[in-house]
């Protein structure tokens, strides 16, 4: 009978340490992207997933296809999935005020990943440096083509964080450089828009010798438009996406600013991790930039 319990007692042992693991392994973080149609941050979302893999827990991850009334719709679904913390890669550092506003009234914290949030309490902010990025362009655009060189800029969504700070961080460069920025305007980090945006400007500017866009989807559309209009550009992205990394391999693309998308994620991951444990984080944690040419 001893040897009986005994064997009971050490099989209840075992199937209570195996129920803690999977409890564990069941928490369940949430990922509310921009859009998932962009190979950014396909990337980020991937680094997240194998981060949370690697520590045991439950990812879902939602796409908010660049709509702020979906996004605010996927985070109320969350809270009723039971997400213990959200990662939101915001579509608008604004608009996305009131999804964040919507996880604080359910005591969910919230990470904001690449783009801030303007209001409502975020637990951490997750990027790179923008403005130190869009210097950086500048930089080398004057590294090239020396100062006094005539440049275009493809601005990304207005409203978001990226957008504004990768806009200062140039504006700053052109200035110290004394760059003539001939036109600026919005292709929203798109790679169609980019192209199109970019033709018109060109017909608008002839004397352009550089273009500066915001990400590497529109430095992509870029490359095209040049090449519809035969001028030669040296034309620098943002991102660092395999794609345009590539592109500045093959010589097409003069540089990429290159962030780590990757890194993004699965830093995002192990700060929720920290949440769950109730260990302190830092309000804000900055990814390393560098800059890729041929």
């Amino acid at each position: 009978m001893k040897t009986l319990n005994k064997i009971v007692s050490t099989a209840l042992v075992s199937l209570t340490i195996g129920f803690s693991h999977n409890a564990l392994a069941q928490d369940t973080i949430a990922m509310v992207v921009s859009t998932l149609n962009n190979p950014f941050f396909v990337t980020l979302k991937e680094g997240a997933e194998q981060k949370a893999d690697e520590l045991g827990y439950k990812l879902i991850v939602l796409d908010s296809q660049n709509d702020p009334s979906k996004e605010l719709s996927n985070v109320e679904d969350l809270t009723i999935r039971g997400a213990k913390v959200i990662l939101i890669n915001p579509t608008d550092s604004d608009a996305v005020s009131n999804a964040v506003r919507l996880a604080n009234r359910n005591n969910i914290p919230v990470i904001t990943l690449d783009r801030q949030a303007n209001h409502g309490k975020v637990a951490s902010h997750i990027a790179s440096d923008n403005v130190q990025g869009g210097k950086m362009a500048a930089d080398f655009i004057a590294s090239k083509l020396g100062d006094n060189a005539q440049v275009l800029q493809l601005e990304g969504i207005p409203g978001t964080s990226a957008a504004r700070e990768r806009g200062q961080g140039f504006a700053e460069g052109a200035a110290q450089h004394k760059l003539t920025v001939l036109a600026s305007q919005p292709a929203d980090f798109d790679r169609t828009k980019g192209l199109n945006v970019l033709e018109n400007m060109l017909t608008a500017n002839p004397t352009a010798q550089a273009v500066f866009a915001q990400n590497d989807e529109m430095a992509l559309g870029a490359v095209r438009a040049a090449q519809a209009a035969n001028k030669k550009l040296l034309i620098v992205g943002f991102d660092g996406t395999e794609e345009g990394i590539a592109v500045v391999k093959r010589g097409r693309l003069g540089a990429t600013i290159a962030q780590q998308p990757q890194l993004i994620g699965a830093t995002g991951i192990k700060v929720a991790d920290k949440l769950l444990k109730n260990q302190a984080v830092e309000a804000s944690i900055p990814v390393p930039l560098q800059i890729i040419s041929k």
